[in-house]
């Protein structure tokens, strides 16, 4: 038979405090027990037990459930808060460093576009420097210096090139320093049938580009030479070809490879030299020039090309033979002669430097 107090316990566990229950009479200290669910905790004491109570007895302690929610309620305010103030930082952060990006992309651009602009400005020698440059090489007291009219004329080509120039001087001439500064930040490449003369002055002006070459031509044997490309257009001296593999005689093959491979925009034939019947002329220069000039794959379609002496046999013969008197531009009174010398794209089928040799060969060949 069970007591009031384990009664009371049994009956009030079946119904509220499920699923736990115990006896305060079985416990160490029967003056109070817990109850243990899962989301609340309860100090239980009998109900109407004076003489217990009166007697330090059990005692009855309910700890309700939403004392827990109030509390869990709380951490929920700061949790949402935290995450809110970290959304909001996040997103500060993320305009901050997209306006950041959008005005360094802006400053980069412009200094790209501003850097373009002042290095095409700054690529060419300023005007008033090369007329300096120009009235003291004109009046050195040299006596095979050139003129100042036919200064002119290659320093106005040279300030024309669309970008930084390349530019082929055949001859180490009182001119050579002047030709480098005014192809301000360009190539200037000199050629001259003198080695010593080319390494002293590469030893003396460094900045100087220089090679030597070794020719096989002789100013007496000019119209045999031009009768023999005549014969070897077809063959080994083709208008458009890589002189470095050719064994036509008046082509230069010797150079150093990548000048075959640039694509020149302005030569000049000053050298070598062509003062007696021994002495090499300038067959192979202006030669090696056409041959250039037309193999171009890149760059400017039309190649300057500039002939001083222009008033001596070898170099109007070649110049009209290998140049072609439908690409003359100027002919000057003071002995600079201006061609423009246009690439061929399609080398099929055409054998002949000049038009008018192509018209008078088929004439030729109707008639025959």
């Amino acid at each position: 038979m069970k007591s009031h107090n384990q009664i009371w316990c049994l009956s009030h566990c079946s119904v509220s405090i499920n699923p736990f229950c115990f006896n305060p009479y079985l416990l160490p200290n029967p003056s109070s027990f817990f109850i243990f669910t899962q989301t609340t905790i309860f100090h239980l004491t009998t109900p109407n037990m004076k003489n217990t109570i009166n007697n330090g007895g059990t005692k009855l302690i309910l700890l309700h459930p939403y004392i827990q929610k109030q509390g869990s309620s709380t951490r929920l305010y700061w949790l949402i808060a935290a995450v809110s103030i970290f959304a909001i930082a996040s997103l500060l952060t993320f305009v901050y460093t997209r306006e950041s990006f959008i005005t360094t992309t802006t400053s980069v651009a412009t200094a790209s576009i501003t850097t373009a602009a002042t290095t095409l400005d700054h690529h060419i020698l300023p005007k008033s420097v090369a007329k300096a440059l120009m009235y003291y090489a004109a009046n050195t007291n040299s006596s095979d210096h050139m003129s100042h009219t036919d200064i002119k004329q290659v320093s106005d080509v040279i300030r024309q090139c669309p970008s930084p120039c390349n530019f082929l001087v055949f001859g180490l001439t009182p001119e050579t320093l002047l030709w480098n500064a005014l192809n301000h930040r360009g190539r200037t490449v000199f050629i001259d049938e003198n080695r010593y003369y080319a390494a002293y002055i590469e030893e003396k002006h460094p900045e100087i580009e220089a090679y030597d070459v070794q020719y096989t031509t002789k100013i007496s044997e000019l119209h045999e030479l031009v009768t023999s490309v005549r014969e070897q257009a077809r063959n080994e001296c083709r208008p458009v070809q890589n002189l470095l593999f050719s064994e036509c005689k008046i082509g230069l093959n010797d150079l150093p490879n990548q000048l075959y491979e640039l694509d020149w925009d302005i030569i000049l034939v000053d050298g070598p030299r062509g003062y007696w019947p021994e002495g090499p002329g300038r067959m192979s220069a202006i030669f090696t020039a056409g041959v250039l000039a037309r193999s171009k794959k890149g760059g400017n379609r039309k190649t300057h090309v500039f002939v001083h002496d222009y008033k001596r046999e070898v170099e109007r013969v070649s110049s009209e033979e290998f140049l072609c008197k439908e690409n003359l531009v100027k002919s000057s009174k003071d002995l600079l002669a201006h061609y423009m010398v246009e690439r061929v794209v399609d080398d099929g089928g055409s054998h002949q430097f000049c038009r008018t040799a192509k018209a008078k060969a088929k004439a030729k060949r109707r008639a025959a």
